[in-house]
């Protein structure tokens, strides 16, 4: 198996409805993304996927989240902008437009801050 990851940043806003505590207020952070692809086999140049065309992807996903309030987007109206439930909406939303017959997104790994992080994946 080969697999290849590519990293990017962004920066918002959220709070968590409910949380008892500081996160419970407008806050915000730089977060730290990170895309895992896997592959059984490397096409004719010897690559699993080209790292430009992965990061293109990954901004074109990462950018509607970048400088803005996590929590006012329609995705986020009825659950909470968590790192977790983030990286589940940015596993999906790149695996919709990454994964093909030889390359498959295996985990999105999200990071709010130094030291802390969640990743979603699925299994096969």
């Amino acid at each position: 198996m080969f697999e290849i990851s590519v990293k990017t940043g962004f920066s918002s806003a959220h709070f968590l409805k409910g949380y008892p505590g500081v996160c419970e207020r407008l806050h915000g952070h730089n977060w730290e993304v990170e895309v895992a692809l896997r592959g059984r086999r490397t096409d004719a140049l010897g690559l699993l996927a080209d790292f430009r065309q992965v990061k293109r992807v990954l901004k074109e996903v990462v950018d509607p989240l970048d400088h803005r309030e996590l929590n006012s987007l329609p995705l986020f109206v009825r659950k909470n902008p968590s790192s977790e439930n983030l990286a589940r909406y940015l596993f999906q939303a790149l695996a919709r437009r990454l994964n093909s017959r030889r390359l498959k997104v295996q985990r999105v790994r999200v990071s709010e801050g130094t030291g802390t992080s969640a990743s979603y994946w699925e299994s096969a």
